[in-house]
């Protein structure tokens, strides 16, 4: 009886994807887990932790940020790469994590296309270059700081929040555009780059506008210039690298996402996409993105959009890397 044979192995499937079903329905019934790579009070965990809380309430289950950092990400992005998509854990990546770090590290424990998916993108995140008016009262411009660079190699230093990160890159842009040597001195996050900076340990840093802007606002640093074509309403007086530096054109900027381990199922997948979507598109939640981190907002995009911008940017860091001579080493 082929037919009754038949009929058995489908009863038998069915059964065995119900107990998926119902869980991918159920979802979610317990916290979930917003990893991010980089330490307490970076830009990354700045915004995870605003994110989380909306999520939570229209999720009904909590969103808990979870650092692990080191390796410009990397230990974050693997972890999250290795485990199940079971829809409870979900990676803050970057730009630098998800695009740069494939062109800087020669070898990386996962692929940073095929071990993720791509859940929702954040926004486009520009740097500013700042200095301590205290500790460094002479580089009190970009052009001073040129200058002070040109004296001898290695004059002037500048940090980073990591090897691979964004402020490490634009730091490197910056030198081959105005043909300098600076230092590159890497720090584990950014706290530890701006106490590096406050102290006079270092002489400038290409830092995130998030974390930067209250500190230009209350004088503890100087802004001296940001990243994009234009300026940003959040730091109206500080001028564009093109304005300032000579640099006709320069921009360095980068963007936040979502990603989950490869295979999320499809519902959740497009649940925490609408979800992150409908948050960030709030009023509130916006003018805090525009006025309080100098982010610009995305417009809707679908998970597949969000690959795609993926992957044009791997390409375009990987040129940028290459000009640039930028290395982890």
């Amino acid at each position: 009886m082929p037919g009754s044979r038949f009929r058995s192995v489908f009863a038998a499937l069915a059964l065995l994807a119900t107990p998926a079903l119902a869980q991918e329905a159920a979802w979610p019934n317990r916290p979930i887990t917003l990893m991010g790579g980089f330490p307490n009070g970076s830009g990354v965990d700045i915004y995870a932790r605003r994110l989380a809380e909306p999520l939570s309430r229209v999720l009904g289950q909590p969103v808990v940020v979870d650092n692990r950092t080191g390796a410009g990400g990397n230990i974050a992005s693997e972890h999250v790469a290795r485990q199940r998509p079971d829809g409870y854990l979900f990676l803050f990546g970057t730009a630098g994590t998800h695009a740069i770090n494939a062109s800087l590290y020669r070898r990386l424990p996962f692929d940073v296309v095929r071990d993720f998916t791509p859940v929702a993108i954040l926004g486009d995140v520009p740097n500013v270059l700042i200095v301590s008016p205290e500790r460094r009262p002479n580089l009190n411009s970009c052009q001073a700081v040129i200058a002070a660079a040109r004296v001898r190699p290695q004059a002037i230093s500048y940090a980073s929040t990591g090897n691979g990160a964004s402020t490490h890159l634009t730091g490197a842009q910056f030198a081959a555009a105005t043909n300098l040597d600076l230092l590159h001195v890497p720090f584990r996050g950014q706290p530890g780059a701006v106490t590096a900076l406050l102290a006079g340990d270092v002489d400038v840093f290409f830092n995130q506008t998030g974390p930067s802007i209250g500190m230009i606002r209350q004088g503890q640093v100087r802004g001296l210039a940001v990243t994009t074509r234009e300026r940003i309403p959040a730091l109206p007086d500080v001028p564009t690298a093109s304005e300032v530096c000579g640099l006709p054109g320069f921009t360095s900027s980068t963007w936040y996402g979502i990603f989950a381990p490869p295979g999320l199922p499809a519902p959740i997948l497009a649940r925490m996409n609408a979800e992150i979507q409908r948050a960030i598109a709030e009023p509130a939640f916006r003018r805090w993105l525009v006025d309080d981190q100098g982010i610009t907002p995305p417009p809707p995009t679908s998970p597949e959009e969000f690959r795609a911008i993926q992957e044009r940017d791997i390409a375009t860091w990987r040129e940028v890397v290459q000009r640039s001579g930028a290395t982890v080493d």
